[in-house]
């Protein structure tokens, strides 16, 4: 079979959220910030860079480590997080990696001569008199850099704003020379927060954080995480720095919004906060953003699906797939991972992750080892989905389970839809496999698993056969 693409697009074992993309040469290369699997808190580890081939976009490949933790100054013992970063290309011809320490309420920078190459402290962004940008009277904390290169000048975007802090005003913007740290113009406020937004347009999808910018044509596309976290909403304007206006949502990382196959108010998997970019690639529009797994905030996978861009600007909202950057189905033939699964749930419906009611994906081992990624927890009522494939032919299918699980898993090609094949499994301490026939209908179709039974099962894959 074909290399296919994924979601998560990066191995099942690597946590890279905030991922912004970008397209470098012949290759889309992905800055995030890096989780860590059964970390404490967000962004444990140094950054690393990932790239694919524009041509193929299932052919991921590690950068390795491009700026370590301690890199900074003001981080030498390595105390403080690495929060999201962002990247873009100098007048110069260098790359510039912008980034907020944690604790830290100011912008620094780092340089290097290619994309993923190892990049090296350069400055902290500053006004002319020298005091850096979140250091004057009246500038707020700077959280989250978004950076967008035009010419000469390079406009910086930064902000966190809270329901409960009344002194943010939401996502700012400056404009800085072309040596990429001195602040020519000094920051206004482009989309507002929770506590500035009566009148704006913006009510009910304010800015909370996660600031990204692109400009598509001469429009300039301002990607952000609302009030409500787990989506990524999108505001255009002619200017950089003014005139935002709020266009819509792009991804929830709940499938919230969603309602041409369910109701939109019913979430379909366990999200939370989101932070992601808009990137082009061969004539197509994607958006990339991260999920939730292992039942908690901090071990964060990235994400993309499929946009399309109306004649008008707009792109309507994504829904969550298996096969994201696949550029279609998947064969409706072969064995799959389970931690390709894009909507997971209970029969008790909610967005939030976290709870031990909660079916998750997780892994063996620790940190680092390359152990294959799962659904764990699955009890009675617990739902897996996957979208999309195309069936051809499938008149068995299997599942690989293990654990102190007594029932079967019923397939559907709808979540409410009606039972194609039940698939008994017993207990057991290792992985086994377990099949049934089904009468499988040709054609695209998802692919839903619901536990019925006693006990908790864990799903390592399933198979078309």
């Amino acid at each position: 079979m074909k290399k296919q693409a994924f979601n998560p697009y990066l191995p099942s074992w690597e946590y890279i959220p905030d991922g912004e993309p970008h397209v470098f040469g012949d290759r889309v290369y992905v800055y995030g910030s890096h989780d860590f699997y059964n970390g404490f808190v967000f962004c444990m580890g140094d950054y690393v860079c990932w790239s694919a081939p524009l041509e193929d976009l299932s052919d991921w490949r590690y950068e390795g480590v491009i700026y370590p933790r301690n890199e900074d100054p003001l981080n030498r013992e390595g105390k403080a997080c690495l929060y999201a970063p962002d990247v873009t290309k100098g007048p110069d011809g260098r790359y510039y990696l912008y980034y907020v320490l944690d604790k830290q309420h100011i912008v620094s920078v780092a340089v290097c001569d290619t994309p993923a190459g190892r990049y090296e402290f350069y400055g902290y962004v500053h006004y002319p008199d020298g005091v850096r940008l979140g250091d004057k009277e009246g500038d707020e904390p700077q959280f989250d850099p978004a950076v967008l290169t035009e010419g000469a000048v390079t406009y910086l975007y930064t902000g966190f704003s809270g329901r409960w802090d009344k002194d943010r005003s939401g996502s700012m913007a400056v404009v800085l020379d072309a040596d990429m740290l001195t602040v020519l113009e000094a920051p206004v406020c482009v989309v507002p927060g929770y506590t500035h937004c009566q009148g704006s347009g913006f009510e009910g999808h304010s800015f909370f954080e996660a600031s990204s910018i692109r400009k598509i044509g001469d429009t300039y596309y301002f990607v952000y995480s609302s009030e409500v976290m787990h989506e990524l909403c999108y505001a255009t304007s002619k200017h950089p720095r003014e005139g935002f206006v709020y266009r819509g949502v792009l991804v929830s990382n709940c499938d919230m919004h969603i309602d041409h196959d369910k109701p939109g108010d019913l979430p379909m998997a366990y999200g939370a906060n989101n932070h992601g970019g808009l990137v082009g690639i061969n004539g197509q529009w994607y958006i990339f953003y991260h999920r939730h797994t292992n039942g908690t905030w901090y071990s964060r996978q990235g994400c993309a699906e499929k946009l399309t861009l109306s004649a008008d600007g707009s792109f309507a909202q994504a829904e969550l797939t298996s096969c994201g950057l696949n550029g279609g189905p998947l064969a409706g033939k072969g064995e799959y991972p389970a931690h390709i699964v894009c909507r997971l749930f209970t029969d008790e419906p909610t967005g939030h992750v976290g709870g031990d009611k909660q079916p998750r994906v997780m892994q063996d081992g620790r940190d680092g080892d390359e152990e294959p990624g799962y659904i764990a927890n699955i009890t009675d009522s617990a739902t897996a989905g996957f979208k999309y494939f195309d069936m051809q032919g499938v008149t068995k299918i299997r599942v690989t389970v293990r654990g102190y699980a007594d029932g079967a898993f019923e397939v559907r090609t709808k979540w409410d839809g009606e039972v194609l094949a039940r698939i008994p499994v017993v207990y057991t301490n290792v992985w086994e496999d377990y099949e049934a026939d089904i009468e499988m209908p040709d054609g695209v179709q998802a692919l839903y698993f619901t536990y019925r039974g006693q006990g908790k099962a864990s799903l390592l894959s399933f198979a078309l056969l």
